[in-house]
């Protein structure tokens, strides 16, 4: 990726509805070179998705919480497990004491307390740990 590429990244991920002759003016191009370069930063994977940043609140789920899941054993294959809960939005491997972290959204806190059971039903769980957020100062996306 040359300085371009980061350029035109960091302008979608402001706004990923920009028009091409913007983004092309910006840095630089013409819309159709700008075009180009998106393309191919898509069949790359650098551009995973293009989506909708929308208020989680706005939509009821409200509650935000990071679950620290311990295990008795390896979690590496048990993301189709994780993903099947609707209310997971990211899930990772981690390194020290617990093993998966997951952040949840849910309406309310009985609704985290049913995600929480759940995740007990996946083979190898041995505990949970959650922390819910009571107010996010802000989310940025990935620094180009």
């Amino acid at each position: 990726m040359d300085e371009i590429d980061r350029k035109l990244v960091a302008l979608l991920q402001r706004d990923a509805t920009t028009a091409y002759a913007a983004l092309g003016k910006e840095v630089g191009l013409s819309a159709g070179a700008a075009h180009e370069r998106v393309r191919k930063l898509r069949e790359r994977g650098v551009i995973r998705r293009t989506t909708v940043d929308v208020d989680p609140a706005a939509l009821g789920q409200g509650v935000l919480a990071f679950v620290m899941v311990e295990s008795s054993s390896w979690m590496g294959g048990s993301a189709g497990e994780f993903a099947a809960i609707p209310e997971i939005q990211e899930a990772h491997i981690i390194a020290g004491s617990a093993s998966v972290l997951v952040k949840v959204r849910t309406e309310t806190t009985q609704q985290l307390q049913d995600v929480l059971r759940r995740l007990y039903a996946i083979e190898g769980v041995s505990g949970t740990q959650a922390t819910v957020a009571l107010e996010t100062f802000f989310e940025r996306p990935v620094a180009t």
